[in-house]
């Protein structure tokens, strides 16, 4: 079983308008991606997130 290479990125975001950003291991840094990162750390609740940006970390 091979593992997946992942990359550390930074995902910049809005949570309920205020600006917040989270760190996440992921294997392409697509916003697609990154949002379902978030949904993981933010669980299932009414926040709302929004202005989703990913960047690699330095």
């Amino acid at each position: 079983m091979t593992a997946t290479p992942t990359t550390k990125y930074v995902i910049k975001y809005k949570l309920n308008g205020e600006r917040r950003f989270e760190f996440a291991q992921l294997e392409t840094g697509t916003e697609t991606e990154a949002k379902a990162a978030l949904d993981a750390i933010h669980g299932q609740s009414d926040d709302v997130i929004s202005d989703i940006s990913v960047s690699k970390a330095l």
